[in-house]
């Protein structure tokens, strides 16, 4: 009852906002689904964003048979504006297991995550605008701690951010980890609805103690591809459908991740 009535809610909220196409400044719509932006909700302000990751892998059978498999993680985070400027985000992860096949995961595992984002300044006050990031993972394989500097830019309704990321992990088999994921990307206003765009990000992991050979997974890899978001305000939907430029012809094996494509859609609500 409780899932029914949260759906209920969703979809009345969803069709409000599109038969009115008002606008709302209050939340923060990711035109670049990779790219954190530096807006945080206003206070008192509550958002909630579902991601879907999607990419195709080869996995293995208990035989040694090999088959494609569509590699996925689901994330839902609740946005809080604490006040005008600090924002408070707080996420459930779940990422499925391959069912009878031996095949690598992708980003994330489940589990749960806190963070704060905190704008420098305002908009246009500074020569860029500069948001600081930090993050708390638990799941069922590690800890880690996030870190990110959001840089953004805009000129008119062309809008340049980038995101400098790294992460701690401490896996539960004492292994530890520094990831990179930088991203870059651009988005365009083509009109209050419609922002297109594209996206470049990377993922590296240096493993201590260091794995030889490096697995496959552990990059470095980067993606790049093209973006769209549709933004009606109070309701908003982004997607990035993006190449591995790094490695792109190589033949996948059991346990290649990322996928040669990977695909990225978020949904947000303002609650």
């Amino acid at each position: 009852m409780l899932l029914r009535g949260s759906l209920s809610a969703v979809v009345a909220t969803s069709a409000l906002v599109l038969g009115t196409g008002s606008a709302s400044a209050q939340i923060t719509p990711r035109p670049l689904p990779f790219t954190y932006g530096y807006a945080t909700n206003a206070e008192g302000v509550a958002e909630v964003e579902q991601y879907v990751d999607l990419s195709p892998v080869k996995g293995a059978d208990a035989t040694g048979a090999t088959q494609w498999y569509l590699a996925s993680q689901f994330q839902t985070e609740f946005e809080y504006g604490i006040t005008n400027r600090l924002e408070l985000g707080l996420y459930v992860t779940f990422a499925p297991k391959a069912d009878g096949l031996t095949a690598a995961e992708l980003t994330e595992h489940t589990g749960a995550k806190q963070r704060l984002r905190y704008r420098i300044a305002e908009e246009g006050a500074l020569p860029l605008d500069i948001a600081l990031y930090g993050e708390l993972v638990e799941n069922e394989v590690e800890i880690e701690v996030e870190g990110k500097l959001i840089l953004q830019k805009r000129f008119g309704r062309l809008l340049l951010a980038t995101n400098l990321w790294a992460e701690f992990e401490r896996y539960f088999t004492n292994e530890k980890a520094l990831v990179l994921n930088p991203t870059i990307g651009a988005t365009y206003q083509l009109t209050p609805i419609i922002h297109p765009g594209f996206e470049a990000w990377m993922r590296a992991e240096f493993s201590n103690p260091a794995e030889h050979p490096t697995p496959f997974g552990h990059g470095p890899h980067v993606l790049v591809g093209p973006a769209l978001m549709l933004n009606f305000g109070s309701f908003w939907w982004s997607t990035g459908v993006y190449v591995r430029a790094t490695d792109f012809g190589r033949s996948p094996e059991p346990g290649d991740a990322p996928g040669a494509i990977w695909g990225r859609s978020i949904i947000g609500v303002q609650l």
